[in-house]
């Protein structure tokens, strides 16, 4: 009885929102500076336009490479494909060349994609989930665009669109893990065997074995998951609410089929968030270090979460948002720090967010625009961008005691490119000169993470 209320909740609260967008009369100024106009931010920070279209269409997902590139995929045939339409999704690989703070170059990596949720580099190429598959994709002759596609997994559920796999993230441990919602259920084969999950969770991959888990059950639309500096896991929720979650292998949360007993949010009462990212680095004020950002899209917002250890758990406090508009059309889905420090932030733009309360063909729906913000705090220096290739192993150990969460897991992937028994022996002496250093519990973990 008490699942069905929860679910009766999820669908009355849903549906709310879906009457007042059917309502939606007035359609927002598509101009950007409109937008700019509309924005609120906390004293101290700024905002600018990183990129727009024709640069990026309707990004979804984003991500930063090693060397400073922000890999975008989007998706103008969202909600779903028409009857007769080609598959015509892409991913963009951006960056600004001049570190002016503005992109201005653009290059199409892929197309032909079909609603490609979310994007992730590595390996030497790109990981992207495209309908049922999880691919990589590589530029095999370096002129900027995929010309070689391998299936990693099959079998993924695509029941509802907006459901889909998503949310790659590399982890601490060096795995990669990825999201999926309620209304997906997926069964791949590995050569383990036949991996399954029907319903919202965490899945963890090993792209090197091929090894697929499920880390933990039960969401009902995580579009959110991170890694805090001691590896802790937090998530959020675009459906079901209550804030920040606490992640732990083998949990299961508010859908979870047959579960009896459930984990609650460390906010009940907060409304849903999409995306996760945790503020780090130098370019930051202090008391922004280790909050949780993470995006209120239905209320135009950027919400920011301080989040303390609580006995056996956390707790959880909402602070200032980052930004807060009045503009209608503003959607933020995810945001990422960036290699230079500041707040990234995918603005998805749209007057029309339900997935299935407005009709899908509802002509208000917009298919072309879509913007990325950057977010920096006044008078403090930007973080310097570093050439993990050119580093030595010293000088790539040394990185992963840096504040910058991005700094640490860069380096951690170039230096599994190393020879193992040098990265161990200069691990070793690594630790042996940093035993004095405040943080010598943390340079423990970020060599036991080493892969």
């Amino acid at each position: 009885m008490k699942r069905y209320l929860v679910f009766l909740a999820v669908v009355l609260l849903g549906g709310g929102i879906g009457f007042a967008q059917n309502g939606l009369r007035d359609i927002p100024d598509v101009e950007v500076e409109a937008q700019l106009k509309a924005f609120k931010l906390p004293e101290g920070a700024k905002i600018n336009l990183f990129a727009s279209e024709p640069m990026i269409n309707k990004p979804l997902n984003m991500n930063w490479d090693a060397q400073g590139r922000l890999w975008v995929v989007g998706s103008s045939m969202y909600p779903h494909i028409k009857p007769g339409q080609e598959e015509q999704d892409k991913l963009f690989v951006i960056e600004d060349t001049d570190g002016d703070g503005v992109a201005d170059q653009s290059t199409i990596f892929a197309d032909g994609l079909h609603i490609p949720s979310t994007v992730l580099p590595g390996d030497g190429g790109v990981y992207v989930v495209n309908s049922t598959e999880l691919l990589h994709l590589r530029d095999t002759d370096n002129d900027g665009i995929s010309d070689q596609r391998r299936i990693m997994l099959s079998g993924f559920g695509t029941e509802d669109t907006h459901h889909l796999l998503h949310t790659l993230r590399w982890g601490h441990d060096g795995a990669m893990y990825m999201n999926q919602s309620i209304y997906i259920h997926s069964h791949i084969e590995t050569p383990y065997g036949v991996r399954r999950l029907n319903g919202g969770g965490i899945w963890r991959f090993r792209p090197d074995t091929l090894q697929l888990d499920v880390v933990c059950s039960g969401f009902v639309n995580p579009w959110g998951h991170h890694f805090d500096y001691w590896g802790q896991q937090f998530a959020t929720d675009g459906a079901y609410g209550e804030g920040i979650n606490y992640v732990f292998p083998g949990a299961v949360y508010v859908t979870a089929p047959g579960a009896k007993r459930r984990l609650e949010g460390l906010n009940p009462g907060s409304p849903k968030h999409c995306g996760l990212e945790i503020a780090s680095g130098g370019h930051l004020p202090d008391d922004w270090q280790g909050s949780m950002l993470t995006n209120d899209f239905r209320a135009h917002r950027v919400c920011r979460f301080v989040v303390r250890e609580d006995g056996s758990g956390y707790q959880s406090k909402q602070e200032v948002e980052v930004i807060k508009s009045s503009h209608v059309a503003f959607r933020p889905i995810d945001v990422k720090m960036g290699p230079d420090g500041a707040i990234y932030i995918a603005d998805w733009y749209n007057p029309i967010i339900q997935h299935g309360e407005v009709d899908f063909r509802d002509p208000r729906r917009d298919h072309v625009h879509g913007r990325i913000w950057r977010v920096t705090a006044k008078g403090r220096p930007l973080v310097k961008r570093l050439n993990y290739a050119e580093m030595s192993t010293a000088d790539l150990l040394a990185a992963l005691s840096r504040s910058e969460e991005w700094i640490r897991l860069h380096a951690k992937r170039e230096l599994a490119k190393r020879d193992a028994a040098e990265v161990l022996a200069a691990a070793e002496l690594w630790l042996e000169q940093t035993q004095s250093d405040a943080e010598f519990g943390h340079n423990q973990l970020e060599v036991l993470w080493l892969r």
